[in-house]
């Protein structure tokens, strides 16, 4: 518990401190396997790869090799940050018109409609390519060993599969043979294994081993077998004839088909970046809600914030009422489109045009802005009743038989002693989120619910485009060098919680562990990224830990105040460089999974 005593802050961990190498993750097995690698002599990149698939082996109700991930990095070989985008599109048949004609106002949440091309096996991939510098063998060995031998497992990943446990039952038959072992529900901490998953990573490897040419070339070998090979010939076999009851309460076909997965890849681009204090923070592409976060900074930049009380009525108000402007243009702006008014968005003049709205009390509008003299649409807000139903992360898995059951994502984060640095959010590909194909070992991902089927939108559905992903990593350059890498799992609610970390860091001068430790706090004003995409106007979850004082001052001043437990909030993981080369690194005790390992 984080307390007060004696003159100095203690924390529920200490920091850590070293040279060699950090990397935090929302597993202590994936921060071993990555720092294995940095041990064998590899790099960030390596160790990012080799955490990747150990998350995706002992955190399968959170994120898969069906799911996706995007990445903000710093190569100390190519000197700037880049963003890897694993983040696959929709398939060529993903029309809004294919919807329409099945009579959907919006892509069911569950099912196999929602399926995207999976990314994120890909984007490892290129990564330990691209950047990395030892073999596929070496970097998959600890995911092929969990998978294998097996691994503890969680109360989280055991109660996610009770609350579907009834669906995989009756309608999900391999799903339930990998994760219902003899029938019954898996105990917590007992060892549990996933023997296909295991077999298809062998073959990967396998396939990049007996390839020919360096050591790009096997693996993109490896590639070529997921997105072309046996991988995408059984997804080709399922698909060709599963039918799947979804969200909708229907049965539907997928839409996804092997020609998708042929003919993409993922790909580098250029970061959105944005100053704050001396500081340059940089984050994924309107495609994702990370430009929210330089938003959001933004409008605070012109604020005497670190003048207000840090966990006091006033300073909450404030980032709360900031975040409600930036989400709402977050919902008229954002999406995979070439015209999206990201500089207008990020401006000096617009965040003081926008500062000026935040008030004394909270706003109960969506209140979208003006770019470039651009007239936003009007945002369409479902309504729900009850924080419960509306849930604090992602993916919702909502049916006739179970109300909701709250899942989440993951993350990790690699600096090492070289100077390079990884922060990355792989998720998707949830077991909850449809039927483990068989003879893989994994789900599709349900990506493409974010996906608007209204045309006038910039997140509207069309073939080969990008769903915006709430997935936001982030990375923090001082003097045009990597400081820190960054992040949270938590769907809309990442680029709140990251915020208040990263205030906590670059304005408070908390280190990574007590910046990480402290109460937060989110809105959930907006509306919702996932199916069925309500909101809660004037919604504010906190943790108990505040102050009573700051509950009742926000209800004074008009929030709509939910406690949460003191520990339920957010799953923050960090990593950072200072000047004289030495590295740190903090993780979440929320959840009991994350750790940082370093030395």
């Amino acid at each position: 518990m984080t307390q007060v005593g004696r003159g100095r802050e203690f924390t529920t961990r200490p920091e850590l401190r070293g040279t060699f190498g950090m990397v935090s993750s929302t597993h202590w097995l994936a921060s071993a396997g990555g720092m294995r690698m940095l041990e064998l002599g590899g790099n960030a990149f390596d160790a990012a790869v080799a955490a990747g698939f150990v998350l995706q082996v002992v955190q399968p109700h959170l994120n898969g090799p069906g799911g996706d991930m995007p990445a903000v990095v710093w190569d100390d070989r190519v000197g700037a940050p880049e963003v890897l985008c694993a983040q696959g599109v929709a398939p060529a048949a993903a029309s809004i018109g294919a919807f329409e004609d099945l009579g959907l106002d919006a892509v069911p949440g569950t099912g196999l409609l929602a399926a995207c091309v999976p990314g994120a096996v890909d984007g490892w991939l290129l990564m330990l390519r691209d950047r990395g510098t030892l073999g596929l063998r070496e970097v998959l060995e600890p995911a092929i060993g969990y998978a294998a031998a097996g691994h503890p497992t969680s109360p989280e990943m055991v109660g996610a599969v009770a609350a579907v446990e009834h669906v995989l039952r009756d309608a999900w038959p391999s799903t339930a043979a990998v994760y219902l072992p003899g029938g019954a529900l898996p105990a917590a901490h007992s060892l549990f294994r996933n023997p296909d998953l295991a077999r298809t990573y062998e073959r990967l490897v396998h396939e990049s081993e007996v390839s020919q040419g360096d050591r790009e070339d096997r693996i993109d070998a490896a590639r070529n077998a997921f997105s072309r090979g046996f991988v995408a010939e059984h997804i080709g076999r399922y698909l060709a004839s599963a039918e799947v009851e979804d969200s909708s309460g229907r049965r539907h076909r997928s839409l996804l088909a092997v020609d998708d997965l042929a003919t993409w890849s993922a790909s580098w681009e250029r970061p959105a970046t944005r100053g704050f204090r001396g500081f340059t923070v940089c984050k994924p592409g309107a495609w994702s809600q990370g430009p929210v976060l330089l938003q959001q900074l933004a409008l605070l930049d012109g604020l005497d914030l670190d003048r207000l009380e840090r966990g006091g009525p006033d300073y909450v108000h404030t980032l709360v009422e900031a975040g409600k402007l930036a989400y709402a243009d977050r919902e008229a702006w954002y999406g995979d489109e070439p015209d999206v008014p990201l500089t207008a968005l990020l401006s000096d003049g617009y965040a003081a045009e926008r500062r000026a709205l935040i008030g004394p009390d909270s706003s109960p509008a969506l209140r979208p802005g003006s770019p470039d003299a651009r007239t936003p649409l009007p945002i369409d807000v479902r309504l729900q009743a009850t924080a419960e139903a509306a849930g604090a992360g992602e993916p919702t898995v909502l049916d006739a038989r179970a109300d909701v059951h709250r899942g989440d994502t993951c993350h990790v984060d690699v600096a090492d002693r070289f100077g390079n640095m990884v922060s990355a959010t792989p998720s998707g590909g949830w077991l909850q989120s449809s039927p483990v194909i068989p003879g893989l070992g994994f789900p599709l991902g349900t990506r493409l619910q974010m996906a608007d089927l209204d045309r006038r939108r910039p997140n509207a559905l069309r073939p080969g485009k990008r769903p915006r992903t709430t997935l936001s990593p982030g990375l923090v350059l001082r003097g045009g060098e990597p400081y820190l890498a960054f992040g949270t799992p938590g769907g809309d609610q990442q680029d709140q919680w990251a915020l208040q970390f990263l205030l906590n860091v670059v304005l408070f001068g908390d280190d990574l562990q007590a910046a990480i430790d402290r109460p937060v706090f989110h809105s959930a004003h907006f509306p919702s990224s996932f199916h069925p995409r309500t909101a809660i106007p004037g919604r504010v979850v906190v943790e108990d830990r505040y102050p009573a004082d700051t509950i009742a001052g926000l209800r004074r001043r008009g929030h709509d105040v939910r406690l949460a437990g003191p520990w339920s909030l957010t799953r923050t993981c960090a990593a950072g460089r200072d000047v004289d080369g030495v590295l740190r690194a903090g993780a979440t005790p929320r959840g009991m999974e994350g750790y940082a390992i370093g030395r």
